[in-house]
């Protein structure tokens, strides 16, 4: 038995030891079990590389068309539907897939574009509201309500008619990416059409590994401290993300994680 510490090293795999480690305890000290201690599990031998399933990332589709931005997203879902429709018959695309398509880009954009921005206004308001709650010098107070921002209207005069905005079922963008797939199928669909509709992806080329670092973010629950990363859509390219802390002597690794 022996005390852990941040930078220690699993002599079974060459890297640091991971927060789930079966012969890790956490206490205080934190101590690592060795052979020949009770409760000590030996590692799991390595399954073959020839033999190994490769593992599936859990992630929305993503294509290379698609903004990673969130404030990219807004035109690029505003720009896809308004030529959707104007290109749909000279593509002969069905009229009912085309306005479900129209619906469900219209349903994401509202959210990204009016309701997300309006619930987080309404979690600032909550919490300017908990100060004064806790330290305020006023009266009685009154709590934010929350209202959500209205769907946006439709127009009956456009060429087809255009119905308000509906709530949709869950998977609309993947809806999307999916008929995007079919429209790149069409034989009627051209290039130029392609370029309109802005589901022409650039040209992928691979990150620059010496100088990339993920978006970190921390939320705080309860007693730990949750970690936050993404890909940021360079997946392909990319195994893990090497986490690193600093507690006052210099950085140091924390953990090796392979799923944002």
């Amino acid at each position: 038995m022996k005390p852990l510490f941040w930078d220690a090293i699993d002599p079974a795999t060459g890297e640091p030891y991971h927060w789930d480690s079966p012969n890790i305890f956490w206490s205080d000290p934190s101590f690592i079990l060795e052979p020949g201690d009770p409760g000590y599990e030996p590692p799991t031998p390595p399954v073959p590389t020839h033999n190994k399933p490769k593992t599936k990332r859990n992630t929305m589709k993503h294509q290379r068309y698609y903004p990673i931005r969130q404030g990219d997203q807004l035109p690029w879902l505003d720009n896809f539907w308004r030529k959707l429709r104007q290109l749909a018959t000279a593509m002969q695309l069905p009229a009912l897939r085309v306005a479900d398509i129209v619906a469900d880009a219209r349903w994401v954009l509202y959210f990204l574009g009016s309701r997300l921005p309006a619930v987080r206004a309404f979690n600032k308001a909550n919490t300017d509201a908990l100060q004064q709650v806790q330290f305020g010098t006023g009266g009685p107070l009154t709590p934010p309500v929350f209202t959500p921002p209205p769907l946006p209207a439709g127009d009956p005069l456009l060429v087809p008619p255009l119905p308000d905005v509906v709530v949709r079922d869950e998977g609309a963008l993947d809806r999307i990416f999916d008929f995007i797939g079919e429209i790149k199928e069409n034989d009627l669909c051209t290039a130029a059409m392609c370029s309109d509709l802005g589901i022409i992806g650039a040209e992928e080329g691979a990150p620059d590994l010496a100088n990339l670092r993920p978006e970190i973010t921390a939320v705080v629950s309860g007693n730990l401290v949750k970690i936050l990363w993404t890909w940021l859509g360079f997946s392909k390219w990319l195994d893990l993300c090497e986490i690193q802390v600093d507690r006052g002597t210099g950085w140091q690794p924390l953990a090796l994680d392979t799923t944002p």
